[in-house]
Parts: C-alpha cells; sequence; structure tokens
C-alpha cells in the first residue's frame, strides 16, 4: 500500500509539472530524445554496468573475512537488492541485502545489519561531499545558494560527527529518540544498536575504513559524471564543475521525505529549477527519466537472479535480523 502510495504521488507531481510546461514544450521533450546524441548516451546508460560493479568490490571490502563473498555474488545482492528497493517500501532492499548477507556469509543479523547502515551512510555522506564542493566552486551562487551551502554542510558536518564519535552518536539517537512518536523511536532505538556495532567493527581496521570511505567518494564521484554526460547526450552544455553543485541537489530533492517512487517527482521538479539557466524545462525533464533510469536498469539487470531470493525474501522478518546478538 505505501509503494502505491508513493507511485501516486510522484504521478501526480509528475502530471503536474508536464501540465505547467504546456503542450508544445511536452512536443520539444519527444524531439529531443529523436535528437539526442548516440554514442553519449550509450556511455551514459553504459555507466550502470561500472557502477554496479565498484559498488559489488565496495560490498566485498566491507564483509570480514570469515564471512567473505565471492565478487559474482556481490554483483547479484546489489543488483537484487535494487530489484526489491522498487518493489518494496522504506528502502528494504537494503534490509534485504543484509538478511541475504546474513544466509550467504553465516554472520550474525546484527552485524550483516550493521554492515549495510555503514554502506548507505558512506553513500549519502559521499553525496553531500560533493554537493559542499561543488557548490563551494559554483560561480553563480545567490543568499540561496549559500544558504543550502550552509545547510548541506551542517548535514555532511552532523553525519562525520555520528560517523566517527561513538559517544556523539549515543547522545544523538537518545535525544531523538526522547522527542519523536513511540513507532519512530523504536526503529531509532534499533538503529542505535546497529550503529554501536558498526562503530566497532569499522574502527578496528583503519585501513578497512580508509579504502572503504574512499571507493564511496569515487563511486559518487561517477554517479554525478553519469548525470554530466546525460547533459551532453541531450546535446546541452553544462560545466562540469557547475554538475558537481546542482547534481547532488535534485538527487537530495529526490531523497525529501516524500512519499514518492525512487524520488520521481521532487527530482524532477528540483532539475527543471537548477538547471533552468543552462537548458530549458524539456531538457530538465528529458534529464529527469535518464536519472530515473538509473534506477531502473540496475532493477532489471537483477531480475534474472530475484529468483534465487525470493524464498529468503518471504520468510525474512526484520525482527529477527536485528534482535540477535552481535557478533564477536
Amino acid at each position: 500500500m505505501k509503494r502505491l502510495l508513493s507511485l501516486i504521488v510522484s504521478v501526480a507531481i509528475l502530471a503536474l509539472i508536464y501540465w505547467k510546461i504546456g503542450p508544445e514544450n511536452r512536443a520539444e521533450l519527444l524531439a529531443i530524445f529523436r535528437g539526442c546524441d548516440p554514442l553519449w548516451m550509450t556511455l551514459s546508460l553504459g555507466m550502470v554496468v561500472p557502477l554496479t560493479l565498484f559498488t559489488s568490490w565496495r560490498l566485498q571490502q566491507l564483509m570480514p573475512s570469515r564471512g567473505q563473498l565471492d565478487f559474482g555474488e556481490a554483483n547479484k545482492l546489489i543488483l537484487v537488492a535494487s530489484v526489491l528497493n522498487l518493489v518494496l517500501p522504506s528502502k528494504m532492499g537494503d534490509i534485504a541485502k543484509a538478511w541475504f548477507m546474513r544466509e550467504r556469509s553465516g554472520l550474525s543479523g546484527s552485524l550483516t545489519l550493521s554492515l549495510v547502515v555503514f554502506e548507505k551512510s558512506c553513500d549519502m555522506l559521499s553525496l553531500l561531499l560533493w554537493c559542499v564542493f561543488g557548490l563551494a566552486i559554483y560561480p553563480q551562487k545567490n543568499g540561496v545558494f549559500w544558504l543550502m551551502t550552509a545547510v548541506v554542510g551542517m548535514m555532511l558536518l552532523l553525519g562525520c560527527l555520528l560517523l566517527g564519535s561513538k559517544v556523539f552518536a549515543g547522545f544523538f539517537f537518545a535525544t531523538a529518540g526522547r522527542f519523536a512518536p513511540k513507532k519512530i523511536a523504536a526503529k531509532l532505538a534499533t538503529l542505535a544498536g546497529s550503529w554501536g556495532e558498526m562503530h566497532d567493527y569499522f574502527w578496528s581496521s583503519k585501513t578497512r575504513l580508509l579504502i572503504v570511505t574512499t571507493t564511496s567518494v569515487f563511486i559518487w564521484f561517477l554517479h554525478l559524471l553519469q548525470i554530466w554526460m546525460f547533459v551532453l547526450a541531450l546535446r546541452a552544455v553544462v560545466p562540469f564543475v557547475t554538475n558537481l553543485a546542482l547534481s547532488p541537489l535534485a538527487i537530495l530533492a529526490g531523497l525529501l521525505p516524500v512519499p514518492t517512487f525512487g524520488g520521481a517527482g521532487t527530482r524532477d521538479g528540483a532539475l527543471v529549477v537548477l538547471y533552468a539557466p543552462y537548458f530549458a524545462a524539456p531538457t530538465a525533464l528529458a534529464l529527469g527519466l535518464l536519472c530515473t533510469a538509473r534506477y531502473l536498469l540496475p532493477a532489471i539487470g537483477g531480475l534474472p537472479f530475484i529468483g534465487q531470493y525470493l524464498g529468503t525474501v518471504r520468510g525474512m522478518n526484520k525482527a529477527n535480523l536485528t534482535a540477535e546478538a552481535p557478533a564477536s
């Protein structure tokens, strides 16, 4: 039901955007795709392959040696999680990935969940890092952009403190839990436990921590490079440095706590507004469709493997996963 609501909200937002741009611009959207650069379009969509491979390699580096996954298994887990994230609410595909890792590696559920928590935290911090970097050197800053730079910078600082200090993380989750509604407070308590185990595991090996974090920053550079390649495929012109500032903001708009289908709608609206100085709304909407394809293509790639994991998904119980004792 939640997934259906998200789809309805996304369709409603997109319908409003497409209605606002008018019939002439809607017709131009089709012309933009007909006139796109085929080489850049192929290369940009093909970036899904190295992105998946690097993400799979990072997953291998996350795992302790006693529970190591082979590279093929790591790739299948990443692709299957992409499928489940499209059909399950609240990024449950990532929770399912933790469950799969538990089943395949023999590690405890609490440890595999903490690995996934760290993986997603590194993704968010890497995105914020590139966003701050891009905004800092963005040449056309006004008051709104300075405000966004400050907000994103504060989010990055908060994330670094949560990952860098177990004491601060404990204080943060305890304080948030006191003011949050009962259901959210329970989720925060579960997350706090996984967060504490994550700290113990990753800070025990500075080498592993360095490898995973630097790989995450590089992966997000490739994500933003892919979006810039989409712009080139649409025969538009945006400086690469400018794209480093604007595309992370659009992605963050897609992550706002609005029930949308993979960020579709809110992300598209942000692209129209943010890229307005560089190209018209039809090109921005075409870019939004390509950004949505970034999530659909890995999911399509995971469909051949989903059958191998369906039995595990049916038996998956998040409470059991997080309630297990931490691995020693």
